[in-house]
């Protein structure tokens, strides 16, 4: 493996994001570029319906309305399959778009795939990492391996959403 695919290139805030469109769990086209003027955020999870992803998610779902108060669309990413998204927003309420990348372009482009530390062990695969997007395209806020309990009550402090 090239040194490029172990350790993908890590954006920083002040950059332009990558701009990008996937499909949304119902087949729905989602383009970034058609969120310019609205902040986003992105954030890209291993794998739908497993204990920490879960978590993450409903953390998002549950402080939706005070992110979408300040202005922010909500957008996850995974490589899961666009009938798995739909079992998941379902079975747990998500009020905002996941987003299906089975090839893996847009965890690349993020730099949100490559090696990581799962158990100790370094493993290839999806890195947990979050988004922020101001309504020009660049980027505010990138934070890589973050932990799926806690990180949005975090991301909300960064964001200073919480009084």
């Amino acid at each position: 493996m090239s040194t490029a695919q172990n350790h993908p290139e890590r954006l920083q805030a002040g950059t332009p994001a990558p701009d990008f469109t996937l499909p949304d769990a119902d087949g729905r086209p989602v383009s970034l570029h058609d969120l310019r003027g609205h902040k986003v955020i992105v954030y890209f999870y291993p794998a739908a319906e497993t204990p920490g992803c879960t978590k993450e998610a409903c953390d998002f779902r549950d402080s939706i309305a005070s992110l979408q108060a300040a202005g922010y669309t909500v957008l996850g990413v995974s490589k899961d399959a666009q009938s798995k998204l739909q079992r998941f927003r379902e079975h747990h309420e998500l009020p905002f778009a996941l987003l299906s990348d089975p090839d893996l372009t847009v965890h690349r482009a993020y730099g949100a795939y490559g090696v990581k530390k799962l158990y100790g062990k370094e493993v290839t695969g999806v890195i947990r990492s979050t988004f922020v997007i101001d309504e020009t395209g660049e980027l505010t806020l990138a934070r890589y391996n973050v932990r799926a309990t806690g990180h949005v009550a975090s991301l909300r402090r960064a964001l200073k959403l919480d009084a």
